[in-house]
This record gives C-alpha cells, sequence and structure tokens, in this order.
C-alpha cells in the first residue's frame, strides 16, 4: 500500500465530524477514532510498516503510551524485534507500582509511541516521567499530528516528534481523492 492510499484508508475510517473534547482540552468539530485504524490488522501493519522506517538505527526499547500507543509500539515490536515498555499515564498504586511496564528502563534510550497528538501534552508527562526514573528519550513517533503544537511542546524539552501524517495532509487527500 502507498503512504497516500494508507492515509486514505486512515482517514475514511477514523475520521468522524461532531462536537468533540479533546485531551488537550480543547474542543473540536473533527476527531480522529485512533480505534478505527489500530484495531484493524491490515492498517495496523501497513501503519507499523511506514513507522519502522522512521526509527533511528540505534535506540534500546520502544515504550507505547497508554492506551493507544500500546498497539502500535507491540506491531512494532514484532516487526523491529526490539523489546517495549508499556507506559501508563499514572503508576499502579497496588502489586509493582509501576509507571513502565516490561524492561526495566533505566539507563535506556527509549523511543515514544504514540497514536494522535494534539498539543503534545501527554507525550511531554509520560516522557518526565520516563526521564524520573532514569530513562532517556529524545525522539516520540506518532501515526497523526493534529498540528495543534506538538512538535514545538516537545521541543522545549529536547524531544524530535515524527509523525506519520499531519492532520492538513490526510484532509488533502480526502479532499482529492474521496
Amino acid at each position: 500500500m502507498t503512504r497516500e492510499e494508507l492515509g486514505l484508508e486512515i482517514f475514511k475510517v477514523s475520521h468522524i465530524t461532531g462536537e468533540f473534547k479533546l485531551r488537550s482540552g480543547i474542543f473540536s468539530n473533527e476527531y480522529f477514532d485512533k480505534y478505527q485504524f489500530e484495531c484493524r490488522p491490515n492498517l495496523l501493519s501497513e501503519i507499523t510498516n511506514y513507522l519502522r522506517g522512521m526509527l533511528p538505527s540505534e535506540f534500546d526499547l520502544l515504550a507505547g503510551l497508554e492506551t493507544g500507543g500500546i498497539p502500535l509500539a507491540t506491531a512494532l515490536a514484532l516487526k523491529t524485534g526490539k523489546p517495549m515498555v508499556l507506559v501508563r499515564k499514572k503508576a499502579k498504586d497496588y502489586g509493582t507500582m509501576k509507571l513502565a511496564e516490561g524492561p526495566n528502563i533505566k539507563q535506556m534510550n527509549l523511543i515514544v509511541i504514540e497514536d494522535v497528538v494534539t498539543s503534545g501534552g501527554q507525550i511531554l508527562k509520560s516522557i518526565e516521567d520516563i526521564r524520573k526514573i532514569g530513562g532517556f528519550c529524545n525522539l516520540a513517533l506518532c501515526v497523526i499530528d493534529r498540528e495543534q503544537g506538538g512538535p514545538e511542546t516537545l521541543s522545549k524539552i529536547g524531544v524530535e516528534l515524527r509523525s506519520l501524517f499531519k492532520m492538513s495532509e490526510l484532509k488533502q487527500l480526502a479532499q482529492t481523492r474521496l
């Protein structure tokens, strides 16, 4: 599947209109329902084929953010053979009480994996948490950048955001092909 065909499929299955409150607190009249593309094996596989090409050659762990980054990181781990951790929004208050489930992240270079990014606030918080417990991270990958400040927010803490698609690109594909 070409990148453009993939973008069009993502748009067709996940773009919805209405009134939506985003994680950032902003209200929007359009939304990308990430579960619509993450729960379809063919799309998940194609997305991770492209994300794989965006990874640097050297890193230790993939870090899937709760919840949407987890299926993406899992599929990437299967394709790359790299181990992964599951990063919670908040450490559990029972059991192991871990923030990051899986291998120990101390002194490890992590690549954060996320689905849709608006302001970058959750990635920022998760990377700060990762750094507090001894992990390193200067790169995050996402499927869709809604172009509402994510890269700028993350650059303030020395993190680059690489997106497979920008929201404007997906909308342009839909306008020209649908």
